[in-house]
């Protein structure tokens, strides 16, 4: 038996997903009706799976999500890090698409 998560705002629809990525191998999953995203390390697979239903108006099947370490990085002598990002592979139903060229600002 399912229990009906409570709706998520607007606004944190929005903090949620970031930005959609576009990579050669991003384009190539589009043919599997596949999609990356960018999304807050925070975030779960239900906030994120109400967030990509509500802004695109589709309906997702499954999300595969990974967090890629920052890389390390020296600038001048001095050592840093990269930020770490969450990544969000979102699968939608037969039928549904996103269009490719749209972006969250």
């Amino acid at each position: 038996m399912k229990t009906k998560l409570p709706k998520i705002s607007s606004q944190k629809v929005f903090s949620i997903i970031k930005k959609p990525i576009t990579t050669e191998k991003s384009t190539t999953l589009q043919q599997f009706n596949q999609y990356t995203f960018v999304v807050s390390k925070n975030s779960n697979r239900n906030e994120i799976k109400q967030a990509i239903e509500q802004i695109f108006k589709v309906k997702v099947m499954k999300i595969n999500t990974s967090i890629l370490r920052g890389k390390i990085k020296s600038f001048k002598g001095s050592v840093g890090y990269r930020n770490d990002i969450k990544k969000a592979i979102v699968t939608l139903k037969e039928g549904n698409t996103i269009d490719a060229a749209l972006e969250i600002k």
